[in-house]
């Protein structure tokens, strides 16, 4: 596969890596330390809308690497110098999920809130339920992980990193927490909030306010802050 001759130089640093559990969001530096060029930051931002429009409007049965490379106007060869395979461009598309969400939370103290207040955080992750293309694309990757193991990767890989940024919030809250326990805590945090996200979208049911005080108050507890009717778990 030769890519274009402007292309040449954006190859690795361009590409995504996937995301550290342990570190930051942001796709790791490449050997030579190159920043990504804004060119490249620009196309691989317009194939990920491509794929997310495929994703949401069409499903996960067809999410090729033809149809998004159709549907962002470039050929396939291009797509692919930017993202192999179907699980690489899911697991940057599902990065870039996570980003924008840690973002709404860092955008908490931009806001006058603060960014570690268990109750700021927690709303901010809960209106996502109200984004329905967001819910319905979700649904979606489930599904497409049920039958794919290389989409399965990419789905564990994305909710091991969610995980362990609910866990250093966890730990940053309770240092004396053992890690394992802390690590336990937000694993069942995220539990909760992805099937909420169904029963709560109208999916498999709708938001309800005693439902959801019981749900707030759960994953509260599970963050180390007591509800409005009892301790911390």
């Amino acid at each position: 596969m030769t890519p274009e001759n402007d292309e040449n130089r954006e190859n690795h640093e361009n590409r995504v890596a996937p995301v550290d559990p342990a570190g930051p969001v942001a796709p790791t530096a490449p050997a030579d330390s190159s920043a990504p060029t804004p060119k490249g930051h620009q196309r691989r931002a317009a194939l990920l809308d491509a794929a997310e429009h495929v994703l949401g409007s069409a499903g996960g049965a067809e999410l090729t690497m033809r149809a998004v490379a159709d549907a962002a106007g470039v050929r396939l060869g291009h797509l692919q110098y930017y993202f192999p395979a179907r699980s690489d461009l899911l697991a940057a598309l599902l990065d870039r999920i996570l980003a924008a969400s840690l973002a709404r939370v860092a955008a908490l103290a931009e806001a006058g809130d603060a960014a570690d207040d268990p109750a700021a955080v927690l709303d901010t992750l809960l209106g996502d339920h109200d984004d329905p293309s967001l819910v319905r694309l979700f649904t979606e990757v489930w599904a497409m992980a049920a039958h794919d193991g290389d989409a399965a990767g990419a789905v564990r890989a994305f909710y091991a990193a969610y995980a362990g940024h609910v866990a250093r919030f966890v730990r940053d809250r309770s240092p004396g927490l053992d890690p394992v326990a802390a690590q336990s805590r937000a694993e069942v945090f995220v539990m909760l909030m992805e099937g909420a996200a169904l029963f709560r979208s109208g999916i498999a049911g709708s938001a309800a306010p005693a439902t959801d005080a019981v749900l707030r108050r759960t994953l509260l507890g599970l963050l180390g802050t007591p509800g409005p009717e009892g301790g911390a778990a």
